[in-house]
């Protein structure tokens, strides 16, 4: 499929994608959110020193702060990204325990502009839709695309979304990166 007709067919699956996690009601939001976050604990071996990145949720994303606090709680060294640009790969911040965090745009939140720059060894990507191959669709400008590819090694990718954000197929490009781990609230799929 050319890159214009992939770009095309994703932008049609974007707006199915928004829908339906727009139609998931309140009450298995905030249930999906606890048993998305012990999925991700009973089914994701973390090393110690691992740094893992995760995200400040916008929109209707699922809520990954259970994840963080628990995480944080354990002394496991966690990040947060912040959008430097729209061409440039995202910048990862150390987030300290008891550290504040600060409006980082597009409602979103993260460490300060002097908390350390770290390389994540896995990463908590927030998804629009996904499908059973490990494909992900995200909001269409690249950012973890282009961030993965400018890291000096291959982190842990790690889908995070609701089951009912499922697509039947997505295309993808040369450029974009599948799936190790998909968690919802219904399991974790490993891909790799």
């Amino acid at each position: 499929m050319a890159d214009n007709l992939i770009e095309e067919a994703k932008a049609g699956l974007r707006e199915q994608a928004r829908l339906q996690r727009a139609a998931l009601g309140s009450a298995l939001r905030s249930e999906a959110v606890e048993l998305a976050a012990n999925h991700f604990f009973a089914n994701v071996e973390l090393g110690k020193d691992q740094i893992v990145a995760a995200y400040w949720p916008i929109r209707d994303e699922i809520d990954c702060k259970p994840v963080l606090v628990r995480l944080m709680d354990s002394f496991q060294p966690v990040c947060l990204p912040v959008i430097m640009g729209d061409d440039v790969p995202l910048q990862f911040r150390r987030w300290e325990l008891g550290a504040a965090l600060y409006e980082a745009g597009f409602g979103t939140l993260a460490p300060a502009d002097d908390a350390p720059r770290v390389e994540p060894d896995v990463i908590i990507i927030p998804l629009l839709g996904f499908d059973r191959a490990g494909t992900r669709l995200g909001y269409g400008k690249g950012h973890y695309d282009r961030t993965i590819a400018a890291l000096h090694k291959k982190p842990t990718l790690i889908g995070y979304a609701f089951s009912g954000q499922e697509l039947d197929s997505i295309p993808a490009d040369d450029h974009d990166v599948p799936l190790d781990y998909l968690v919802t609230e219904t399991g974790v799929t490993r891909f790799s």
